[in-house]
């Protein structure tokens, strides 16, 4: 399953709620058929109209009021990744960069990729190392230059300096 939005506060009293989309297009959404959340229930967009950027006022199926709108707050949905495009050339689902072991240009081993983020400023990999500390690093072309998905491998090519997650949560490592 494929995170593809999470729904936001209630807006209004009939039953509209917000929701944050993840797609590239937001309102592509609505064009996966029903979505599915954590718990495993289906739920219907019946209408969808775009905020602001990646954010939506939309409808479910049987939602009819503010109260039960109020009850799918932070609901994370879902969709099966063969509903999903495939992804352009040098473009990834985050899901399929997770579990990719890292090495070097130099060829050694770097770690595993644990999960990916992006706070605002760009998208971020968090590489868990042999020694179990973690560090995260730009997605991008200059710091992960090749992505080898069938053979479930990144090249790493690290900044000089990078910070380090560890016990002690934040310390400084070459």
């Amino acid at each position: 399953m494929i995170l593809v939005g999470v729904v936001g506060a209630p807006h209004g009293v009939k039953g509209e709620l917000r929701l944050k989309s993840f797609t590239a297009d937001p309102l592509a959404i609505a064009d996966y058929g029903p979505l599915t959340d954590s718990d495993g229930k289906t739920l219907l967009l019946t209408k969808v109209r775009l905020l602001k950027d990646d954010m939506l006022v939309v409808t479910f199926d049987g939602i009819n009021d503010r109260d039960q709108a109020a009850k799918l707050t932070r609901r994370e949905l879902y969709v099966l990744r063969s509903q999903l495009p495939p992804p352009d050339e040098d473009e990834f689902y985050f899901s399929d960069l997770i579990g990719l072991h890292a090495k070097t240009v130099a060829g050694e081993d770097f770690g595993t990729i644990v999960a990916v983020e992006n706070f605002g400023a760009g998208d971020l990999i968090e590489v868990e190392r042999p020694d179990k500390s973690r560090v995260l690093l730009p997605f991008t072309k200059a710091v992960v230059p090749h992505v080898d998905l069938a053979g479930r491998v990144v090249t790493i090519d690290p900044p000089v300096e990078i910070e380090v997650r560890g016990d002690d949560d934040k310390t400084s490592a070459p």
